[in-house]
């Protein structure tokens, strides 16, 4: 007898989904484990895998459609069997194919939490015409063997890069140079030529979540901006240091590279240690003073952004910090995170440094009360303690806060501890 596969609630505040694409046709044969449907949710898009053998025999719920939880979107069966569908599931129509332009660098923010920002490049693999389809494993083999995912020709459905790709393209040695360093971007444009195709372009479950919890965010609580300038050579020297040390070791003895977000996360997490009240939440009749600190950061996917949670980030340590945030990262890369590992947080860090923004200002990721927002290290000239004119590394850190939980003297006196501690990095080590 068939089995109906049901929508499957994928996160918490999930009430129904969208199949984004089916990497399975209907006929093909189906192996418990086996990847079969891309579903969008109101926070990201997800693998949704099989757990059982058979043939997928009818997809009820077409590429484009939407379902309630629960409700019956494929079936799996033994071939030539009949699936009764059940009357409240008649299919629905496929969404019409749409050309998928190029993602820009993002700069919206996840839908849960929200946030303005990503804090972590962290997009899918992208060609010069848009993301490249591969299974979790093929990009990890991919990226292990430093492969670009780009120059394989997917066998799986659609195009789709799976593991026997990459096992053959590694046998075969590598690309030719011309492929392997295709431009990422569009050919300039001729003189009367568009900059792209005019077309009305569908909204995402994500990207209409992010709409709403952002205009959320900004009519409720009422945004105060706060904004320093730190030394950050002391950082990127110890930086340095420690990766000059460390990157070459294998992980079994210690080995880790750190990026400048992971120390921006734990000097985050150091200067909330030292000013408490930036740790908290409006609760419409009381305050809420969180004990421990939960920090979200901002990795950037296609369709938006994720915020994962490095939970109780106070009893970690440099490298703690920097593991987690690393493992959370691939997680939502290959859409592995689970809704627990992108909800709670109590303070949130979004960094658009790496795309050279000297400057900016998060939208609150509420319920917190504060997020960062971390720009880009510049070289100008400074003035020393000796009055002298010096070359100098200054970065500008913006901090958003919720006026009903924060006062502006607490957000003035977090900045203060965080550049104390950016300017003396050696803290965040004890």
């Amino acid at each position: 007898m068939a089995t109906i596969i049901d929508m499957p609630k994928l996160s918490d505040t999930m009430t129904e989904g969208t199949v984004a694409n089916w990497l399975k046709n209907e006929g093909d044969a189906v192996a418990s484990g086996d990847v079969i449907a891309e579903i969008e949710t109101d926070k990201a898009t997800m693998e949704l895998e099989a757990f059982e053998d058979g043939v997928l025999l009818k997809q009820i719920i077409g590429v484009g459609g939407s379902a309630p939880v629960g409700s019956p979107i494929a079936a799996i069966g033994e071939a030539g069997e009949t699936v009764d569908i059940p009357a409240a599931a008649a299919p629905a129509t496929e969404a019409p194919a749409k050309e998928e332009p190029a993602p820009a660098a993002p700069t919206a923010p996840a839908p849960t939490p929200a946030v303005s920002e990503p804090a972590a490049p962290a997009a899918a693999p992208v060609t010069a015409s848009g993301p490249v389809k591969a299974s979790p494993l093929a990009k990890k083999l991919a990226q292990e063997a430093g492969i670009d995912l780009s120059t394989i020709k997917g066998s799986g459905p659609n195009g789709r890069v799976v593991k026997k790709d990459v096992l053959e393209a590694q046998k075969a040695g590598p690309a030719p140079a011309a492929a392997a360093a295709a431009p990422a971007v569009a050919a300039p444009v001729l003189p009367g030529q568009q900059i792209a195709v005019d077309e009305e372009i569908p909204v995402s479950k994500m990207r209409s979540v992010i709409a709403q919890r952002l205009t959320e965010s900004k009519t409720t609580a009422p945004h105060f901006y706060l904004e320093i300038e730190m030394d950050s050579a002391p950082l990127l020297k110890l930086r340095a240091n420690l990766n000059k040390e460390l990157a070459e070791l294998p992980p079994e003895k210690g080995g880790i590279k750190f990026t400048v977000n992971d120390f921006i996360l734990k000097a985050t997490t150091e200067a909330i240690r030292r000013v408490p009240a930036i740790n908290r939440s409006w609760n419409g009749t009381t305050i809420k003073q969180n004990g421990s600190v939960h920090l979200a950061f901002g990795v950037a996917i296609e369709d938006g952004l994720l915020t994962p949670v490095v939970r109780d980030a106070e009893s970690k340590s440099l490298k703690q910090v920097a593991l987690e945030a690393k493992s959370l990262i691939g997680k939502a890369r290959s859409k592995k995170l689970t809704p627990n590992e992108m909800s709670g947080s109590t303070f949130t860090v979004t960094n658009l440094g790496m795309f050279g923004v000297s400057s900016f200002y998060g939208i609150i990721n509420t319920p917190n009360a504060g997020i960062l927002s971390v720009g880009a290290t510049i070289d100008k000239p400074v003035v020393n303690k000796a009055g002298e004119i010096v070359p100098g590394k200054v970065m500008k850190i913006g901090l958003s806060c919720d006026h009903r939980a924060i006062d502006g003297a607490v957000g003035a006196q977090f900045l203060a501890e965080l550049k104390k501690i950016i300017e003396t990095p050696s803290l965040i080590l004890v």
